[in-house]
Protein backbone atom coordinates (compact mmCIF):
# COMPACT_ATOMS: atom_id res chain seq x y z
CA UNK A 1 0.00 0.00 0.00
CA UNK A 2 0.70 3.66 -1.00
CA UNK A 3 -0.29 6.85 0.13
CA UNK A 4 0.69 9.89 -2.08
CA UNK A 5 -0.03 12.85 0.15
CA UNK A 6 0.93 16.23 1.68
CA UNK A 7 1.82 16.10 5.14
CA UNK A 8 -0.82 19.09 6.27
CA UNK A 9 -3.61 17.48 4.54
CA UNK A 10 -6.29 16.48 6.80
CA UNK A 11 -7.67 13.83 4.05
CA UNK A 12 -4.62 12.85 4.02
CA UNK A 13 -4.35 12.20 7.83
CA UNK A 14 -7.90 10.17 7.58
CA UNK A 15 -6.18 7.56 5.53
CA UNK A 16 -2.83 7.69 7.76
CA UNK A 17 -4.84 7.41 10.67
CA UNK A 18 -6.39 4.53 10.19
CA UNK A 19 -3.18 2.81 8.99
CA UNK A 20 -1.91 3.46 12.04
CA UNK A 21 -4.28 2.28 14.61
CA UNK A 22 -4.65 -1.28 12.84
CA UNK A 23 -0.73 -1.53 12.66
CA UNK A 24 -0.72 -2.02 8.82
CA UNK A 25 2.50 -1.12 6.91
CA UNK A 26 1.83 1.75 4.17
CA UNK A 27 4.23 3.35 2.57
CA UNK A 28 3.71 7.55 2.84
CA UNK A 29 4.95 9.59 -0.55
CA UNK A 30 4.76 13.34 0.14
CA UNK A 31 4.35 14.93 -2.79
CA UNK A 32 5.81 18.69 -3.64
CA UNK A 33 2.80 20.98 -3.93
CA UNK A 34 4.09 22.11 -7.91
CA UNK A 35 4.76 18.38 -8.72
CA UNK A 36 1.39 17.89 -10.54
CA UNK A 37 3.27 15.95 -12.68
CA UNK A 38 3.34 12.97 -10.74
CA UNK A 39 -0.41 13.13 -9.47
CA UNK A 40 -1.54 13.34 -13.67
CA UNK A 41 0.63 9.96 -14.37
CA UNK A 42 -0.77 8.76 -11.80
CA UNK A 43 -4.51 8.92 -12.36
CA UNK A 44 -4.57 11.80 -15.18
CA UNK A 45 -5.65 14.62 -12.76
CA UNK A 46 -3.98 16.85 -9.83
CA UNK A 47 -5.71 15.55 -6.79
CA UNK A 48 -4.57 14.64 -3.39
CA UNK A 49 -4.55 11.94 -1.66
CA UNK A 50 -3.87 9.07 -3.92
CA UNK A 51 -3.92 5.73 -2.18
CA UNK A 52 -2.17 3.04 -4.54
CA UNK A 53 -3.21 -0.55 -3.23
CA UNK A 54 -1.13 -3.77 -3.63
CA UNK A 55 -2.42 -5.00 -6.43
CA UNK A 56 -1.51 -1.42 -8.47
CA UNK A 57 -5.23 -0.05 -8.38
CA UNK A 58 -5.16 3.86 -7.72
CA UNK A 59 -8.24 5.36 -5.31
CA UNK A 60 -8.85 8.63 -5.06
CA UNK A 61 -12.04 8.96 -2.66
CA UNK A 62 -10.36 9.02 1.24
CA UNK A 63 -13.31 7.20 2.81
CA UNK A 64 -13.01 4.46 0.01
CA UNK A 65 -9.41 4.49 1.30
CA UNK A 66 -10.41 4.00 4.79
CA UNK A 67 -13.16 1.34 3.86
CA UNK A 68 -10.43 -0.46 1.86
CA UNK A 69 -7.62 -0.54 4.76
CA UNK A 70 -10.34 -0.95 7.65
CA UNK A 71 -11.92 -3.92 5.73
CA UNK A 72 -8.04 -6.35 5.99
CA UNK A 73 -8.61 -7.91 8.79
CA UNK A 74 -10.76 -7.45 11.70
CA UNK A 75 -12.89 -4.01 10.86
CA UNK A 76 -11.82 -1.76 13.53
CA UNK A 77 -14.44 0.89 12.79
CA UNK A 78 -17.35 -0.93 14.03
CA UNK A 79 -18.87 1.87 16.55
CA UNK A 80 -21.76 4.49 15.85
CA UNK A 81 -21.73 7.17 13.52
CA UNK A 82 -23.93 10.46 15.11
CA UNK A 83 -25.36 12.90 12.78
CA UNK A 84 -24.64 15.85 14.75
CA UNK A 85 -20.59 14.55 14.87
CA UNK A 86 -20.74 14.66 10.67
CA UNK A 87 -22.72 18.45 10.88
CA UNK A 88 -19.75 19.51 13.54
CA UNK A 89 -17.38 18.20 11.55
CA UNK A 90 -18.37 20.16 8.54
CA UNK A 91 -18.62 23.45 10.80
CA UNK A 92 -15.21 23.50 12.08
CA UNK A 93 -14.18 22.75 8.14
CA UNK A 94 -15.98 25.62 7.09
CA UNK A 95 -14.35 27.49 9.75
CA UNK A 96 -10.35 26.54 10.26
CA UNK A 97 -8.82 27.49 6.49
CA UNK A 98 -8.79 30.50 7.05
CA UNK A 99 -6.53 30.33 10.56
CA UNK A 100 -4.80 27.18 9.14
CA UNK A 101 -3.85 28.14 4.98
CA UNK A 102 -1.86 30.91 6.01
CA UNK A 103 -0.17 29.45 8.68
CA UNK A 104 1.08 25.97 6.77
CA UNK A 105 3.96 27.27 4.51
CA UNK A 106 5.59 28.44 8.36
CA UNK A 107 6.49 24.79 9.56
CA UNK A 108 8.83 24.03 7.18
CA UNK A 109 6.79 20.83 5.79
CA UNK A 110 8.28 18.56 3.06
CA UNK A 111 5.61 19.15 0.54
CA UNK A 112 7.08 22.84 0.28
CA UNK A 113 10.64 21.89 0.49
CA UNK A 114 11.62 23.82 -2.35
CA UNK A 115 11.34 27.29 -3.41
CA UNK A 116 8.86 27.01 -6.52
CA UNK A 117 6.53 24.43 -4.43
CA UNK A 118 6.45 26.89 -1.34
CA UNK A 119 5.28 29.30 -3.90
CA UNK A 120 3.16 27.72 -6.23
CA UNK A 121 0.90 26.90 -2.52
CA UNK A 122 0.83 30.41 -1.75
CA UNK A 123 -0.19 31.96 -4.66
CA UNK A 124 -2.53 28.71 -5.45
CA UNK A 125 -4.15 29.44 -1.79
CA UNK A 126 -4.08 32.89 -1.61
CA UNK A 127 -6.17 32.93 -4.82
CA UNK A 128 -8.58 31.09 -2.75
CA UNK A 129 -8.82 32.42 0.76
CA UNK A 130 -6.98 36.20 0.32
CA UNK A 131 -3.59 37.16 1.19
CA UNK A 132 -2.01 35.45 4.21
CA UNK A 133 -0.49 38.01 6.29
CA UNK A 134 -4.14 39.40 6.41
CA UNK A 135 -5.81 36.29 6.96
CA UNK A 136 -3.25 35.67 10.38
CA UNK A 137 -3.74 39.29 11.14
CA UNK A 138 -7.63 38.43 11.72
CA UNK A 139 -6.57 34.95 13.78
CA UNK A 140 -8.68 36.44 16.98
CA UNK A 141 -11.83 37.00 14.72
CA UNK A 142 -11.75 33.67 13.21
CA UNK A 143 -11.22 31.86 15.95
CA UNK A 144 -14.25 33.23 17.80
CA UNK A 145 -15.88 32.09 14.81
CA UNK A 146 -14.16 28.92 15.25
CA UNK A 147 -15.03 27.87 18.96
CA UNK A 148 -18.58 27.79 19.39
CA UNK A 149 -18.18 24.39 17.26
CA UNK A 150 -15.36 23.74 19.35
CA UNK A 151 -17.59 24.05 22.30
CA UNK A 152 -20.25 22.10 20.86
CA UNK A 153 -18.06 18.97 19.83
CA UNK A 154 -16.56 19.30 23.99
CA UNK A 155 -19.99 18.43 24.76
CA UNK A 156 -21.19 15.18 22.51
CA UNK A 157 -17.25 13.57 23.07
CA UNK A 158 -17.92 9.92 25.06
CA UNK A 159 -14.39 9.59 25.81
CA UNK A 160 -10.97 10.54 24.97
CA UNK A 161 -9.97 7.49 22.92
CA UNK A 162 -13.22 7.12 20.80
CA UNK A 163 -15.77 9.88 20.33
CA UNK A 164 -19.23 7.84 20.34
CA UNK A 165 -17.25 5.61 22.90
CA UNK A 166 -16.27 2.79 20.09
CA UNK A 167 -13.78 3.76 17.19
CA UNK A 168 -15.83 4.22 14.30
CA UNK A 169 -15.59 6.85 10.86
CA UNK A 170 -16.84 9.63 13.30
CA UNK A 171 -13.30 9.38 14.67
CA UNK A 172 -11.63 9.72 10.70
CA UNK A 173 -13.81 13.23 10.38
CA UNK A 174 -12.82 14.83 13.35
CA UNK A 175 -9.33 14.45 14.64
CA UNK A 176 -7.68 15.11 11.38
CA UNK A 177 -9.60 18.74 11.53
CA UNK A 178 -8.14 18.84 14.95
CA UNK A 179 -4.75 18.40 14.27
CA UNK A 180 -5.01 20.99 11.59
CA UNK A 181 -6.57 23.51 13.99
CA UNK A 182 -4.31 22.99 16.48
CA UNK A 183 -1.55 24.43 14.26
CA UNK A 184 -2.69 27.76 15.88
CA UNK A 185 -0.80 28.61 18.78
CA UNK A 186 -3.69 30.78 20.19
CA UNK A 187 -6.61 28.34 19.64
CA UNK A 188 -7.61 26.41 22.89
CA UNK A 189 -9.66 23.41 22.65
CA UNK A 190 -11.64 23.15 25.41
CA UNK A 191 -10.92 20.86 27.83
CA UNK A 192 -12.31 16.80 26.59
CA UNK A 193 -11.49 17.98 22.93
CA UNK A 194 -7.99 18.99 24.10
CA UNK A 195 -7.94 14.91 25.89
CA UNK A 196 -9.81 13.67 23.14
CA UNK A 197 -6.68 15.00 20.17
CA UNK A 198 -4.18 14.14 22.75
CA UNK A 199 -5.34 10.82 23.72
CA UNK A 200 -5.79 10.10 20.05
CA UNK A 201 -2.47 11.33 18.51
CA UNK A 202 -0.61 9.49 20.66
CA UNK A 203 -2.96 5.86 19.44
CA UNK A 204 -1.85 7.10 16.27
CA UNK A 205 2.06 7.49 16.88
CA UNK A 206 1.93 10.98 14.57
CA UNK A 207 3.17 13.47 16.30
CA UNK A 208 0.94 16.86 15.99
CA UNK A 209 1.85 19.28 13.15
CA UNK A 210 4.28 22.12 14.35
CA UNK A 211 2.63 25.33 16.40
CA UNK A 212 2.39 29.08 15.05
Amino acid sequence: MKLYMFEHCSLCFRVRMVAALKGLHMREVVVLDDDTETMVDLVGRRVIPIFVKDDGEAMLESMDMVDHIDGIGEPMLVGPERAEVSRLADAILSKSPPLTMGRYPLLNLPEFATVAALDHYVVRKSKVYGDFVELRAQTRRQIAELLPSLEALDEVIESPKAINGVLSKDDVRILPLLRSAAVVKELRFPPKVRNYFETMMAMTGYDPLPVI
